[in-house]
């Protein structure tokens, strides 16, 4: 799971944390990645062996999940930049390639959308294997996250988010099962 934010207490970030709490850990491992703030800037002269060890670390981790769960804020009507940066790291890198991959857009009605629509842009020059039934909007409001627990404690979000969860996993238990 990738959020696409640094902000602490964000939205897209609390929204995946919640995951562990709403699906069978014996089916689905939730693991966070935390590293969006230390990549490096994207450049292409430096993709290549040997790569930035913030960089090594995301690749691995894509290579490592058999599914990709993204969340992200807008940013002046697209991708946070250090967002896009990081997607900037996976173009160049097969991993992602035909990997289930969704995001959750946490937004209120009618925002975002242009955020998303880059995002799904991105992934597509990067292979991936996009879930349509688990990209899903889920929105939270600043009362629906216990800043305390660092999770989402709407029912109806959470029930939103497992679903969407579920769906993914079993599109890479099938992946996998081909």
């Amino acid at each position: 799971m990738i959020s696409g934010s640094l902000r602490a207490g964000s939205a897209s970030t609390t929204l995946l944390q919640t995951v562990p709490e709403v699906v069978d850990p014996a089916a689905v491992e939730a693991r966070m990645y935390f590293g969006l703030g230390g990549l490096p800037h994207f450049n292409p002269d430096d993709d290549f062996d040997p790569l930035h060890p913030a960089v090594a670390e995301l690749r691995d981790m894509i290579g490592e999940a058999d599914a990709l769960l993204f969340s992200t804020p807008e940013y002046a009507g697209s991708l946070p930049g250090s967002f896009k940066n990081l997607l900037d790291w996976t173009v160049g890198d097969t991993r992602i390639s035909d990997k289930p991959t969704a995001w959750i857009n946490c937004a209120a009605p009618g925002r975002a959308e242009p955020t998303y629509a880059t995002l799904r842009n991105v992934l597509n020059y990067t292979g991936a294997g996009i879930v349509e039934e688990a990209c899903v909007r889920i929105p939270v409001s600043r009362a629906a996250i216990d800043t305390e627990a660092g999770t989402v404690s709407d029912p109806v979000a959470r029930e939103g988010l497992a679903e969407a969860v579920e769906i993914l996993a079993r599109y890479a238990r099938e992946a996998r099962s081909e």
